[in-house]
């Protein structure tokens, strides 16, 4: 467990699924939590999940893709918290389609939440971080930020543009007593991919099911992962632990992908 030391942190889409996991880990962990997402009642939920096992969380309906709504939604936090110590940028979307069929609206969609949305998120905890000289800010990024896959060009793009965006900030960053990191999970047991079996799957011409059980054989640890199984290695990211590392997109995946 982390010892957040009474620190307080913003997690972005984490009303289910890995920002929910999260949420409920590092609240545990003793932080004080700003619930982030677009949709109101998972959001409460989870705020009253981690009010009733004792701990502290508020919630926010920022859309990440809108800069004045993320600087807002960072000065809510500050103003609640007194600080922001930790910035995670969990938000994202997916698409499953040909590249031939992927139009210019699906792409840019696609890189509004998950390249955009995480870049003003991480420029907006920066900016609050800066007069402190202090903080860490952590990006959702995937392994398919580390490889290309089929049927994802729009997604793949987005986040090998984080893992770039991580990087760079972290080079920035790094002198001023900031760390910038990211995480990359594989296939995970979340309605995001249920989504992509279905569409994945009937792009292959299979039945439905079909490119989930691809995706599991080929997990080294043999089994799917979870959402507890990302946020227990972003609580190493948020915490102490990691007060030496920066500019690393960090795979957790169960040997899916191998660096």
């Amino acid at each position: 467990m982390a010892d957040s030391n009474g620190k307080s942190v913003i997690i972005t889409g984490a009303g289910r699924g890995i920002g929910r996991a999260i949420a409920l880990r590092l609240a545990r962990d003793g932080f004080s939590i700003m619930i982030n997402d677009l949709d109101a009642g998972p959001a409460g939920e989870v705020v009253a999940e981690i009010e009733a096992a004792g701990g502290v969380a508020i919630s926010n309906g920022a859309n990440v893709t809108d800069e004045d709504q993320v600087a807002a939604m960072v000065q809510q936090a500050a103003a609640e918290f007194g600080q922001v110590d930790v910035m995670i940028a969990n938000a994202g979307i997916g698409v499953q389609k040909r590249i031939t069929e992927t139009t210019l609206d699906d792409f840019d969609k696609i890189l509004k939440v998950n390249l955009y949305g995480v870049f003003l998120c991480g420029r907006e905890a920066a900016r609050h971080m800066l007069p402190r000289k202090q903080g860490k800010i952590i990006f959702a990024a995937s392994t398919s930020g580390r490889r290309g896959a089929p049927f994802q060009s729009a997604y793949c793009s987005s986040k090998f543009g984080v893992v770039g965006l991580t990087q760079s900030m972290a080079k920035e960053l790094g002198p001023e007593g900031i760390t910038v990191n990211a995480y990359c999970p594989g296939i995970v047991n979340t309605r995001m991919w249920e989504e992509v079996d279905r569409e994945r799957s009937k792009l292959m011409g299979k039945p439905p099911g079909t490119a989930l059980q691809q995706a599991i054989d080929s997990i080294a640890l043999g089994r799917m992962e979870e959402p507890e199984d990302v946020a227990n290695f972003v609580s190493f990211l948020a915490g102490p632990d990691s007060d030496y590392v920066t500019g690393q997109a960090m795979l957790v995946c169960g040997g899916v992908h191998m660096a």
